[in-house]
């Protein structure tokens, strides 16, 4: 996993434990902090050999009790790689494709039912997009950031008073230009969650 990932997640991890720390010292905000492990499926006509993602993520959502949504911010990272053969050279070539999200928002937890707790949500996001091409020992990157959006919904359960597990759906989507391509770097997400909520 590239360092700018690592650094990214431990950063939203440290931040994760601050927000919890200040949210049980005040008694008056109430939220979630999830891990996902999952998968994003990019779209085929840009993507394809290496449109099948593995992704990995950290999502915070926090409200007062009295609000209506809560805040939402995730951090997401994925990656892929496929072979295909180059039609021009006759030669096989890898593509690896990595995505990064930046997605803030709002999400509304339904809080009536004792053990299960489904939600929707939604806001902007902030995705960079990155394919490299490999043939015979040759690779060329290209690299792009664009602004989107993103819409969700899953359900989490209670494991008891402070321990989720779930499951979520998601789709994102941004352009940006890479090989001198419109390409979008969103995509369907589909993970597992699991975390603390106070």
């Amino acid at each position: 996993m590239p360092k700018i990932k690592i650094c990214s997640i431990a950063l939203a991890m440290i931040l994760s434990i601050f927000l919890v720390s200040i949210a049980s010292a005040q008694g008056v905000w109430t939220g979630n902090i999830n891990v996902l492990l999952g998968a994003k499926a990019l779209d085929k006509d840009d993507w394809e050999p290496a449109d099948e993602q593995g992704e990995f993520g950290i999502e915070i959502d926090f409200r007062e009790k009295n609000w209506p949504v809560n805040i939402a911010i995730d951090l997401l990272g994925a990656t892929g790689e496929g072979t295909a053969l180059e039609p021009f050279t006759g030669m096989f070539a890898k593509l690896e494709s990595t995505t990064s999200e930046f997605n803030v928002g709002v999400r509304k937890i339904w809080e009536q039912y004792p053990h299960v707790r489904p939600f929707i949500g939604g806001g902007l996001s902030l995705i960079r997009g990155e394919g490299k091409v490999s043939v015979s020992g040759i690779s060329v990157p290209d690299n792009d950031t664009g602004a989107g959006i993103w819409l969700g919904g899953g359900v989490y359960w209670a494991l008891s008073e402070h321990f989720n597990l779930g499951l979520e759906l998601k789709s994102s989507y941004a352009q940006v230009t890479l090989f001198d391509t419109d390409v979008n770097v969103g995509g369907g997400h589909f993970g597992l969650l699991a975390g603390y909520h106070w």
